[in-house]
């Protein structure tokens, strides 16, 4: 028996990457996976790849910086399939690195509403769902940065930070309800960090360094099983916890 056989889950920011790593992982543990992707092109191509392979999978496009769409993301996903079981809040908008002076209100935004206004709308629109029928799992992604400080991300590593207080929040405040909320620091493995690795070697070969295990994170098979773990019937007396899936890289 597989082991999310029949469980609804939701990933945001699924068209690629990580989430698209734990989308796919997820479908081959029998869940169905509800791609939820800013670019409508990229959720269906990751959908398309779960069915081709005999998943089920629901494509959805979602702005996470929308909470009209973030609820119906969540209502087009109980319409679907009857209810919900995981929600892994990935998604997360971007910009280029700044100094901390430099930093706009426009900058700051970027983070604080899609990361953590849109992790915060989907845990509230999801809580009646897991509530009702008993219980659920919420997964949400946080970041060594948030803890080191790393420069020119002031308002990335801010956000981040809050992301993991909600989370800590929740899991008190829902563990009654059976709602287990835990958060993933990944290791380095967006399409953006390898271009930055691509144009500066040097760097790409002091991260590989300072990690005790010596390599990126791949998304399928370093961080994907500890979302796999996270949803599954084994952690089921885990919540309010952080995991730092880096390769070590917390421990320098």
């Amino acid at each position: 028996m597989r082991r999310l056989d029949g469980k609804v889950s939701i990933v945001t920011g699924s068209g690629q990457g990580i989430g698209r790593g734990i989308a796919l992982v997820y479908a081959r543990e029998g869940a169905h996976v509800v791609v939820a992707e800013l670019k409508e092109h990229r959720a269906q191509r990751t959908a398309d790849e779960i069915t081709a392979a005999g998943g089920s999978a629901l494509a959805l496009a979602v702005d996470v910086a929308r909470r009209d769409q973030v609820e119906s993301m969540i209502a087009a996903t109980v319409a679907r399939f009857g209810r919900l079981d995981v929600l892994v809040n990935n998604a997360q908008g971007m910009h280029a690195h700044k100094p901390f002076e430099e930093i706009t209100d426009q900058d700051f935004d970027v983070f604080l509403i899609s990361g953590l206004k849109g992790t915060f709308w989907a845990m509230q629109a999801a809580f009646p769902h897991l509530r009702d029928q008993g219980g659920g799992r919420i997964i949400n992604f946080v970041s060594l940065n948030a803890l080191n400080g790393a420069p020119g991300l002031a308002d990335y590593n801010a956000t981040k930070g809050a992301i993991a207080a909600l989370s800590r929040t929740a899991a008190r405040e829902w563990g009654k309800h059976n709602i287990l909320v835990n958060c993933i620091a990944p290791g380095a493995t967006s399409k953006r960090t390898l271009e930055f690795f691509e144009r500066n070697p040097k760097m790409a070969e002091y991260i590989r360094d300072e990690r005790p295990l010596g390599r990126l994170a791949d998304p399928e098979e370093d961080l994907a099983p500890v979302a796999v773990f996270l949803a599954s019937a084994d952690a089921h007396f885990v919540t309010g916890q952080t995991y730092f899936i880096d390769g070590g890289a917390h421990l320098t």
